[in-house]
Formats: structure tokens, C-alpha cells, sequence
């Protein structure tokens, strides 16, 4: 099992659940393929140790456990395995320390992807 980080963080992209992972593999893509690759960050499947302590610090609630991903995000744990074939385009971000969303923000954001969750 892994986590994924769904597109609930796309242009989001609160870094608080970097600072509490233990091995490093919470991502932002820094190419140029930003189809492929949207703005939000991004977990690599072969070094998550599924602790889990990044889901719980995701002020956006858009990190899930993959068996548990929300059937309107699906897609996205394709989209973070991805992450795995861009060696020279991915670097683990620094937290900026940016204010955590209000609550509204995050429901407005979750209506604006069609969740309900």
C-alpha cells in the first residue's frame, strides 16, 4: 500500500505534509510537461513506507490511502506512479510555510473537483 496525493492539492500545493515525511518522497514536478504533470505535488509509490503521516497534515484533504481513493480521483494513482519516471524533473519542495487554507476554501475546492467526501 502507498498514499496518494490527489488533485484536491492541484494548485493548492500546501507543503505541510512534506515536512512530517520520514522518507522523503513527497515530490513537486519542476519540468516543463505541465499537461502531463499539474501543478500539486506528488507521492512515489516505491518509497512510501505507508506511514501515513502526511494525510492527516494535508490542510486540502487530498491525501488518501490508494485502496481508499475516492472513485472521482482514481486517476490520480497513475498520475503520482508517474512521478516515479521523471528522475531529473522532480525534487522534494521546501515548505514554505504559506497559511493553511480556511475551511470554506477546502470545501469550495472539493466541490470544484466534484467530491463530497
Amino acid at each position: 500500500m502507498t498514499w496518494v496525493i490527489t488533485r484536491l492539492c492541484r494548485d493548492c500545493v500546501d507543503k505541510a505534509c512534506v515536512d512530517v515525511c520520514p522518507v522523503e518522497c513527497i515530490y513537486a514536478y519542476t519540468g516543463s510537461d505541465t499537461e502531463a504533470f499539474p501543478n500539486q505535488l506528488y507521492i512515489h509509490p516505491d518509497e512510501c513506507i505507508d506511514c501515513g503521516a502526511c494525510e492527516p497534515e494535508c490542510p486540502w484533504e487530498a491525501i488518501f490511502e490508494d485502496a481508499s481513493v475516492p472513485e472521482v480521483f482514481k486517476d490520480d494513482i497513475e498520475l503520482n506512479a508517474k512521478i516515479m519516471d521523471v528522475d531529473d524533473d522532480r525534487e522534494v519542495p521546501v515548505n514554505d510555510g504559506s497559511e493553511p487554507p480556511t475551511p470554506d476554501q477546502v470545501e469550495e475546492n472539493k466541490r470544484k473537483w466534484g467530491y463530497s467526501g
